[in-house]
């Protein structure tokens, strides 16, 4: 089962910051998933729109100039990566999956992330683009063949692959709560894989490894490890 650290060790560390993506692979994850937003000055890994919780200060992220949001201090001093940043983090060999939580322009996005690619470390086919937006994922399917796509989903449709196919997708990912067995034998006999989110606890990792899931996002990557392997 592959390991993802869910906005890096971010039980350990500040979720979607360096050291939270430094630290879940020196415990050993198969790789991180971030969240990021289509900012004007560039792509920045972040969650929320508004500031206030990971930041303490009021305002919404894409009102806030990049000259002032790469100074705000995020927990134990970290600040906000762009995406160059997070993806240098990623040993040769490791996975990321870039989560979209806001996009601008899809053709500008394809463009400033084949960029970042093609200056880290990272393989093109170990990249995985998700997002609940699967409207911004056809514009870059599109524009992009080549990309893994990850159908992201909080529920269990009635046609629990219908967007996986539209998309061309490599991975289904569901949420913990709404994932069952007979949906991860349907998605996975169609072709797909099928990655949870996000998942803590042992029972739970247990559980997912014997439906035959094949991977999962969880906060504690060196807990899963230890669970799983």
């Amino acid at each position: 089962m592959r390991i993802f650290a869910h906005r890096g060790a971010s039980k350990a560390a500040p979720e979607n910051t360096l050291k939270a993506f430094h630290l879940a692979f020196e415990q050993g994850a198969d790789g991180i998933e971030f969240d990021t937003y289509q900012h004007d000055s560039g792509i920045i890994v972040f969650h929320d729109r508004l500031l206030l919780r990971r930041a303490r200060t009021p305002g919404y992220l894409l009102d806030t100039p990049w000259s002032t949001l790469r100074h705000l201090d995020i927990g134990e001093g970290e600040c906000i990566p762009t995406l160059d940043n997070t993806l240098a983090t990623v040993p040769i060999g490791r996975w990321c999956n870039i989560e979209i939580k806001h996009l601008q322009c899809i053709d500008t996005w394809v463009t400033q992330t084949k960029q970042a690619i093609a200056q880290s470390a990272v393989a093109e086919e170990q990249v995985l683009v998700s997002s609940f937006n699967h409207h911004w994922l056809a514009g870059i399917v599109a524009r992009w063949p080549e990309v893994k796509i990850g159908a992201l989903t909080a529920s269990y449709e009635l046609d629990c692959t219908a967007s996986a196919i539209a998309l061309n997708a490599y991975s289904v990912n569901i949420a913990l709560d709404a994932v069952e067995k007979d949906f991860v034998e349907e998605v996975r006999s169609q072709g797909f894989e099928v990655y949870v989110y996000t998942v803590d606890e042992p029972r739970d990792m247990q559980q997912l490894a014997a439906w035959g899931v094949t991977g999962i996002f969880t906060n504690v990557p060196n807990k899963a490890i230890e669970v799983l392997r």
